[in-house]
């Protein structure tokens, strides 16, 4: 009798590109695209230097390995490579997100997948994003089926398997070395809530060592390396590991529903997901009830408790931009002062500003008792005014969800902004082109290889 390990990576196997919806064909093609943008990004985040460094240092001397995003004429092995690139994607908080799963499936699965396509015989555009598609799959189907409250950091826990799939059926694998893979990724899977807790950036590391670790985990599959065969829903296999409660149910249904990828929200700012539902009741109140920095005695946030928890830590003028793309205090506070939250709202001068620390102190986050340990709404706003008034603002979706999604007009705007954050704005056209023909590419390296800035055979 196979085992839901067996039923998942079945089904990545299984997927071909002619055989998604073409509202699936859009969203992958749109997905990749922003998360590319936001890896470039990533180049000049805080520690990417370092993390850059190191890699190159472990990698030791390599003249043909593969490329890093954003990096002209950088090399590292395949494992490091997707090291970097994972880090860079989550290291700004700027990656999609599956929000049920409370999961970022892009950025273990791309990095993964830039780094085996870049290896050995070309391979088509069409099966690297199949390949992409079944991982967020996975990734999917694991945090969805989750019952109980985030225990481990699922974008890394979830990720390594999303990823592993995903390089499965990109090289190739039969059922068995594939299953195997899987094995090997629960040895190597970790990801600790308490980085999140410290707001380190720690969680952009374990995001890269789970990319990393997925393609370690396919090579020694590959290699023909025995591994666990239970590795999803064993006595110690993923479920009874990293979550105290979960429903095998759910991960099946969310297979035979439309792919996960249709599922996925976009980042509209650089911060935690569960942040974005203030930072837009904020923009809303300045635009409809002429809230101002000004203007402002206090700001009460109540949301479910999974919100609380993930962005209800004060603000403090001596942490660090971890700490601070996941404080609401700080974020909404920068919106009052600018209106929005950018890339750059992170520096080390930004951090310590006065004047947003002063506003920070008057907003407040608290749990609303919301039973769902997963949901990200409804919550509400009340906004007290220095001149006696009191508003309330109920906030009942978020954008940049299925349901309220970036304009494409919006989202060029996003890859633009990243762009150039990362050094390369006149990278825009030759992008969004790569993207563009990707399913029809027959070298799917070729193709992208303006990411790297530079063609890459």
């Amino acid at each position: 009798m196979s085992g839901h390990g067996d039923v998942l990576m079945d089904h990545v196997l299984g997927l071909h590109w002619s055989g998604l919806s073409l509202q699936a064909q859009a969203a992958a093609l749109s997905f990749l695209h922003d998360t590319l943008a936001v890896g470039i990004a990533g180049c000049n985040a805080a520690g990417s230097q370092a993390v850059h460094a190191l890699a190159t240092h472990w990698s030791g001397q390599v003249s043909a390995g593969c490329g890093v995003l954003g990096r002209p004429g950088a090399r590292a092995t395949a494992p490091y490579a997707a090291f970097v690139n994972a880090f860079q994607i989550h290291s700004q908080e700027f990656d999609c997100v599956h929000e049920r799963a409370v999961a970022h499936p892009l950025a273990t699965v791309v990095a993964a997948l830039l780094a085996q396509a870049q290896q050995g015989p070309a391979v088509a555009g069409a099966d690297f994003l199949a390949a992409m598609v079944g991982g967020v799959d996975v990734v999917a189907a694991l945090g969805v089926a989750a019952t109980t409250p985030l225990k481990f950091f699922r974008p890394a826990t979830c990720g390594i398997f999303g990823a592993t799939a995903a390089l499965c059926r990109l090289r190739g694998l039969g059922r068995r070395e594939s299953i195997n893979a899987f094995g090997h990724a629960l040895a190597f899977a970790s990801g600790t809530m308490q980085a999140h807790v410290e707001g380190k950036p720690t969680l952009a590391l374990q995001v890269a060592a789970a990319a990393r670790s997925a393609v370690e985990a396919v090579d020694l599959a590959a290699a023909g390396l025995d591994a666990p065969t239970a590795a999803i829903d064993g006595p110690y296999g993923y479920f009874r590991l990293f979550e105290d409660g979960h429903d095998v149910g759910l991960a099946l249904a969310s297979l035979a529903g439309p792919p996960a990828i249709t599922q996925l929200s976009w980042k509209p700012f650089p911060s935690g997901r569960a942040a974005h539902g203030g930072i837009v009741a904020i923009q809303t109140l300045m635009r409809e009830h002429g809230l101002s920095a000004g203007s402002m005695e206090s700001l009460a946030y109540r949301a479910p408790p999974l919100i609380a928890r993930l962005v209800g830590r004060p603000a403090s003028v001596t942490m660090g931009a971890a700490h601070a793309r996941l404080c609401l205090p700080y974020l909404g506070a920068v919106t009052l002062l600018r209106g929005t939250v950018r890339l750059e709202d992170f520096s080390p001068a930004r951090l310590s500003d006065t004047q947003v620390h002063a506003l920070a102190a008057r907003i407040t986050v608290s749990d609303d008792g919301n039973p769902d340990p997963a949901a990200f709404g409804p919550a509400s706003v009340e906004l007290g005014l220095r001149d006696g008034r009191r508003v309330m603002l109920a906030v009942e979706r978020q954008f940049g969800s299925p349901e309220w999604p970036l304009s494409p007009e919006q989202q060029s705007e996003k890859v633009r902004g990243c762009l150039e954050f990362g050094g390369m704005a006149g990278a825009h056209v030759a992008l969004a082109d790569a993207v563009r023909t990707l399913d029809q590419s027959r070298d799917a390296a070729l193709t992208l290889a303006c990411v790297f800035g530079g063609e890459d055979r």
